[in-house]
């Protein structure tokens, strides 16, 4: 059995949530699971609503992995007044009640970004990219980047990641680190954090 490329189905929404929360370590900043699956939702909306590419790959029947991307000149794929409205009140919460765990990170990634477009002119973002870790399966991420770069060839792609994640994927893919701070963020306990920012022409 082979990975295949299908249309993501609604009924894996949940999954792909599990993944987020695990692979993104939300756990980290919140200990209550039912805050940890709104905000998981929240983060799925937010990639979702703002996707001009979802790649999603099943082995069988069963997803394996999924990657989205925002790419200039692309029409968004998801369009939902619900999910955006959900993405909207979840972030009026945040900017009201957590802003100094949520802000510094929001505002280090948008300083890393702008000081790389002040000689770069990037085409997209990859803004999600998870793989089933259940399924003994290697290769799932290359097989969603591999799709990408045949739909997106020639474009100059960049992603925001930190040090609690697996960022040495995308260095053993040919991204380069463009940028990269350290911060500390005030949640339930503080966290320090390294934000990274990196980029590949696909």
């Amino acid at each position: 059995m082979e990975l295949e490329l299908k249309e993501l189905r609604k009924k894996d929404y949940k999954k792909i949530i599990g993944y987020a929360i695990k692979g993104m370590h939300f756990d980290m900043y919140l200990d209550n699971k039912f805050a940890l699956n709104l905000y998981g939702k929240y983060f799925w909306y937010l990639e979702l609503t703002n996707a001009t590419q979802v790649i999603s790959c099943y082995y069988g029947d069963r997803l394996a992995g999924v990657l989205i991307a925002d790419i200039k000149g692309e029409n968004k794929v998801h369009k939902s007044f619900w999910k955006s409205l959900y993405v909207k009140v979840f972030d009026w919460i945040q900017n009201t009640f957590f802003k100094d765990g949520v802000g510094i990170y929001d505002n280090t990634n948008k300083e890393m970004l702008d000081n790389y477009k002040k000689e770069n002119n990037p085409d997209g973002e990859i803004r999600f990219l998870a793989a089933d870790p259940e399924i003994k399966v290697k290769g799932i991420g290359t097989f969603l980047l591999n799709e990408l770069e045949k739909r997106e060839k020639g474009k100059e792609i960049y992603l925001f990641t930190d040090d609690k994640c697996t960022y040495q994927f995308y260095e053993h893919r040919g991204f380069e680190r463009v940028g990269e701070k350290d911060i500390v963020l005030e949640l339930k306990n503080k966290v320090p954090l390294k934000c990274l920012l990196y980029s590949k022409i696909l």
